[in-house]
């Protein structure tokens, strides 16, 4: 009885064993090689030169040939050692052959004639000189000679020529590269245990973890949702800002599936040549179809997805075709044969509405930066390798890098490492987790970068000034260390501010002391200086941004609560270069500039008037700062007393549970009205 092969965990059904090719190249001697093409073309040049070295030479007995020089009716004479030559003159008719009669050789008349030469024969050359008949010497053309005039050339030509066809027909054993495979998919295909990462390698981003174990589930148990009428779900989407570990989640996937995992870019698609991207999207699924159950994985997806409604700047025929390729695909393929498609990017809102729509990708989920908590567990993820110090505190660092991304945090943990062991440590203490978290957030120290007595005094009350506002001000984030050595490309100092907590709202107040902090550098300028300089100009920048959020999205300026922004655009990203659009008059656009010059005025004004009350304490830093270009909190806080911190608790402590005195399904007027809640870009 033939035994079954046994059923993989995915419930979906053996494998399929995929069959060895038969044109995999072995060992030993192959016909079709390019060694087997040369061998061939050697064998018949050698039997073209002996079938063909005696076409046009009349073949006589050496007593006629002698005879002929007797007569002079030869005009030129080769002798080789091998055999001797004669070409006759016109008027001298050919001797015949054995048997054959002179008339019937009339045609040989021009033809040259040979005879091998009598072995010991010295007295041709003496004959020849006699009848005064020009002869020359000929060496016959040994093997050496034949192999480097004709075989050598030859075998390199076949060879490049052979190396040519087949880059063009797909590469040589690396996979469909060249033009004659331009149809062919350049997903890389790794075998579930290629992947070496699971679920436990991800961290600070939990949520977006439980969406995708049931992705897991799904593969492995498919049953288990199937008999109450679920299906597997055709599509996953994760957005995210960059460096959120999108691609390393759909990695993770791959190898708890225990699935082929197909991983390329959305770029990858579109070539130069009309169709070439309609034709990948086929191969692909084709491919995958045959390898399922498997995962494939679509990077920078926004490379073929975007909308096609983009107009003229944003129209491409042969995006558009492999886009719609990509559509038809994902809508008919049968979602029972375990096929998952992952899709991540980073610019949700240009991707074409039919490609989100369920029946294509059915979950978008959501792979945000990490809070504190999720920080800490990243960095232990990334610092697994890493010899760490004693004074080493993983949950201060990652309170010192609110903001970062994991791919920010591998790289402080990296940075951290390669300084330590530039110092020549035996363990990676805090001090170089703390300069790598500077080196991250403001740049390389530019230590040969020296400034004049006067500049470092400006740059020295500068940032000063910003200490001392963002010290006073109750609702700023604590300063925790001030520089005035150059870092980057144009930061001649900087004042480093964290927040004490992760926080998602910012209210009216807060946003005014934070707008007042940044003017701090200007206003200690024009008072302890006298004059303004050019140090302030990204601080002005800020500034304005704020006050214009402040004006047009949240409604805070003496315009009323009306939202004047554009269109909602990246949720991650922020177009650059671009012109604003607006869908407001001319008279608005100039009460916003005003609101917005008047919002800034303000925090100058406020950042001034804290400097002027604490004239002193900013000189004493300043001066402080001259002395060792270096301040950590501990120093501001003897020099500046303690830091005042508003109160957060709750504005209504009994108030825990808010209940809706009138449910919206007893509204009258249809469903009720969706209201969310955006995080502040400021």
């Amino acid at each position: 009885m033939k035994q079954q092969e046994p059923t993989p965990p995915g419930g979906l059904g053996p494998k399929p064993r995929v069959p060895e090719k038969p044109g995999t190249p072995g060992k030993g001697f192959k016909l079709g090689s390019p060694l087997g093409y040369v061998l061939l073309l050697a064998l018949g040049l050698l039997l073209f030169s002996r079938l063909f070295e005696n076409v046009g030479v009349y073949r006589v007995g050496y007593s006629q040939f002698r005879e002929a020089v007797e007569n002079g009716q030869f005009t030129k004479v080769q002798i080789s050692p091998e055999w001797v030559k004669g070409e006759l003159k016109d008027s001298a008719p050919p001797p015949p052959q054995q048997g054959q009669d002179r008339e019937l050789r009339g045609d040989l008349k021009a033809l040259p004639w040979m005879a091998y030469r009598v072995a010991g024969d010295d007295t041709l050359v003496e004959l020849l000189e006699e009848k005064e008949i020009p002869y020359e010497a000929v060496r016959q053309s040994g093997f050496s000679e034949v192999l480097w005039i004709w075989l050598i050339p030859l075998a390199l030509m076949v060879f490049f020529w052979s190396f040519f066809m087949r880059r063009m027909a797909g590469g040589i054993g690396q996979g469909p590269q060249g033009v004659m495979s331009f149809g062919k998919t350049r997903a890389k295909v790794q075998a579930e245990a290629d992947t070496g990462v699971g679920f436990k390698d991800v961290a600070g981003v939990d949520e977006a973890v439980e969406e995708l174990r049931e992705i897991v589930e799904f593969l492995k148990t498919p049953e288990k949702f199937r008999r109450l009428g679920g299906r597997i779900p055709k599509g996953v989407l994760l957005l995210g800002p960059p460096g959120t570990g999108k691609t390393l989640l759909a990695r993770a996937v791959a190898g708890e599936a225990g699935v082929p995992f197909f991983s390329l870019s959305g770029s990858e698609f579109v070539e130069m040549f009309v169709g070439v991207g309609a034709a990948r999207v086929r191969d692909l699924f084709a491919q995958a179809a045959a390898k399922a159950p498997c995962i494939v994985f679509i990077d920078e997806l926004d490379a073929i997805g975007k909308s096609r409604n983009a107009g003229i700047a944003g129209g491409h025929d042969e995006r558009e075709q492999t886009l719609n390729q990509l559509l038809a695909e994902m809508d008919g393929f049968d979602n029972r044969a375990g096929l998952i498609i992952l899709a991540a990017t980073n610019r949700p809102e240009i991707l074409d509405s039919a490609l989100l729509r369920p029946g294509r990708f059915d979950r978008q989920v959501l792979v945000d930066r990490p809070d504190k908590r999720g920080r800490e567990r990243v960095l232990e993820i990334h610092s697994r390798n890493v010899k760490l110090g004693p004074d080493v505190d993983l949950k201060a660092i990652a309170a010192r890098t609110p903001g970062f991304a994991g791919a920010d945090l591998a790289n402080v943990v990296n940075e951290a490492a390669l300084l330590a062991a530039r110092r020549n440590r035996d363990a990676v203490m805090r001090a170089d987790f703390e300069e790598a978290i500077e080196r991250v957030v403001a740049g390389l120290e530019k230590k040969n970068r020296r400034m004049n007595e006067r500049e470092k005094e400006i740059v020295a009350h500068h940032e000063a000034g910003h200490a001392v506002v963002g010290w006073m001000l109750p609702h700023t984030e604590r300063v925790t260390k001030v520089s005035i050595i150059p870092r980057g490309l144009a930061a001649l100092g900087y004042t480093m501010s964290l927040p004490l907590e992760d926080r998602y709202l910012m209210s009216l107040e807060e946003l005014r002391d934070k707008m007042a902090g940044m003017m701090g550098g200007r206003a200690a300028e024009e008072l302890f200086i006298g004059e303004i300089s050019t140090g302030a100009a990204n601080d002005l920048k800020q500034a304005t941004e704020v006050a214009r959020l402040m004006v047009r999205d949240y409604g805070m300026s003496s315009l009323g609560p009306v939202a004047l922004g554009a269109e909602p655009g990246s949720v991650f990203l922020r177009s650059a270069g671009l012109p604003e659009s607006r869908s407001y008059s001319e008279q608005t656009a100039r009460m916003v500039d005003e609101e917005v010059r008047k919002l800034v005025t303000e925090a100058l004004e406020r950042a001034r008037h804290v400097l002027r009350t604490h004239k002193d304490k900013a000189q004493a830093l300043a001066a402080r700062l001259l002395a060792t270009e270096v301040l950590e909190e501990e120093a501001m806080l003897v020099l500046l007393g303690p830091k005042v911190v508003p109160d957060r608790g709750l504005i209504h402590p009994e108030a825990r549970q808010v209940v809706s005195a009138h449910p919206a399904e007893e509204q009258e007027g249809g469903p009720p009205t969706q209201h969310s809640q955006s995080t502040p870009d400021a």
